[in-house]
């Protein structure tokens, strides 16, 4: 564990990488001061680590940075300043598991159908689905192919993507990590190699944001499952990663949320679960609609900007996101002094003896489906202001909204939050100075 007498730095540069797997008993980078920055060249997530049986985690996430003076029940802010996309091309799309080559979770214990070796290492022979071999014993030993799939390039800009024909996704898939414009320290086999070309033509909007963005849960766990819904993949699993419900409602940071309102510009506030936080990110995606309801999206190398800030004692139980403006539903949105003269002129008429001055505020929910993620998120929120549930229910019903993160259980919770419950928990600066 990472030392704290370490001098800790203004700014910390990560170009490192975790097997797939956070593991809070590992060092960390920095320390990094509260109120430093975090400049990080992200892998792709996904598929890429997918077709890697050596990653044990299904992404290839940062290794951790620790935040000077960072302790269990703090919190740590994370403004982010700017997210780049590097990446040229990409491909996704609906995955289906190739049963026999993993040991429960293809996400995690891949298992070689040739030599029986787990996590084993590969090669890669040419392009298409079958070109990932085993280093052993030579067999096809991809645990995913894609049901749909599509290989993107982006364009200069950074405004748009195109889905190409099968022609130029082959050229792409044979210099797969040039296009991809992989981390010289990422192991990842590049997903274009696979030159999927279901989809010719579409075109794409980019709005590039982290699906992975948080700190390090207290036990080991993979980074794809450090979340309420992909995390019940380990209760009773048959690997070594297994997990009780208990345990996982315990130790997860919900750091893995596949949000697409966390993206430059929105702050979030992340749980401390062990000394120095260990923030990491990584799984950028070039665009999403609410849900990724592919499972996938266009996964993509980048730079990315933090600003991290300690609060101590908060106690939050799970991520809470300021969005920007323009990402909130419009129930939720700060009202204009128009709305507030004509809420003024209601109040005087019937003897209403203040309105409330409130801001907006996101509670992250997890879990197995949407329904328990979205009772996750209002159990959250009501545990922090110590009010009810019921009370969360009908601010989020007038003014806020249940949004879907990703499918099949992460979501918002978004509402007005009165000014004096936010100053009661010290986050009305914080929610003020991103509303402002």
């Amino acid at each position: 564990m990472q030392e704290t007498k370490i001098t800790a730095s203004e700014t910390v540069m990560v170009n490192q990488y975790v097997n797939g797997v956070l593991d809070p008993s590992l060092d960390m980078l920095g320390p990094v001061k509260s109120g430093g920055h975090i400049v990080a060249h992200t892998a792709p997530g996904c598929w890429g680590p997918m077709i890697t049986p050596c990653i044990r985690g299904g992404h290839e996430v940062t290794k951790p940075v620790y935040v000077e003076g960072a302790e269990p029940g703090d919190a740590i802010v994370i403004r982010i300043k700017s997210i780049e996309v590097t990446s040229l091309a990409t491909s996704s799309g609906n995955d289906s598991p190739v049963e026999g080559r993993f040991l429960g979770d293809p996400f995690i214990a891949v298992k070689c159908p040739g030599c029986g070796t787990l996590y084993p290492e590969t090669v890669i022979k040419g392009t298409g689905s079958e070109a990932i071999r085993c280093a052993n014993c030579d067999a096809d030993v991809t645990p995913f192919v894609f049901t749909n799939g599509y290989t993107m390039f982006m364009g200069e800009k950074g405004d748009v993507g195109v889905t190409l024909n099968r022609e130029a996704a082959e050229m792409i898939a044979q210099n797969g990590r040039a296009y991809m414009k992989t981390p010289d320290a990422s192991v990842q086999n590049p997903i274009v190699t696979f030159a999927p070309h279901d989809l010719v033509g579409t075109i794409a909007r980019m709005r590039p944001f982290l699906g992975q963005l948080g700190t390090t849960p207290s036990r080991p766990i993979p980074d794809s499952h450090n979340a309420g819904d992909f995390g019940s993949f380990l209760i009773d699993a048959p690997h070594e990663y297994v997990s009780t419900q208990e345990e996982l409602d315990m130790h997860r940071t919900d750091g893995h949320m596949d949000i697409s309102r966390v993206r430059a510009g929105s702050v979030l506030i992340c749980p401390v679960k062990v000394p120095g936080g260990g923030v990491y990110l990584g799984d950028m995606h070039a665009m999403q609609g609410d849900g990724e309801i592919a499972g996938h999206t266009a996964d993509v190398a980048g730079i990315v900007h933090l600003e991290v800030e300690l609060i101590k004692g908060l106690n939050n139980a799970g991520p809470i996101l300021l969005a920007n403006v323009e990402d909130l539903p419009y129930t939720a949105k700060p009202f204009t002094a128009e709305e507030r003269l004509a809420a003024q002129k209601i109040a005087d008429k019937w003897n209403v003896p203040q309105l409330e001055e409130s801001l907006p505020v996101s509670f992250i929910g997890t879990g197995p489906t949407l329904n328990a993620a979205t009772d996750n998120g209002l159990e959250r929120a009501a545990a922090l202001f110590d009010v009810t549930v019921p009370e969360i229910m009908n601010r989020a019903t007038i003014t806020g909204s249940i949004e879907i993160g990703r499918h099949p259980g992460v979501v918002t919770v978004t509402f007005l939050a009165p000014e004096s419950y936010l100053k009661k928990v010290n986050l009305y600066d914080l929610v003020k100075a991103q509303y402002h």
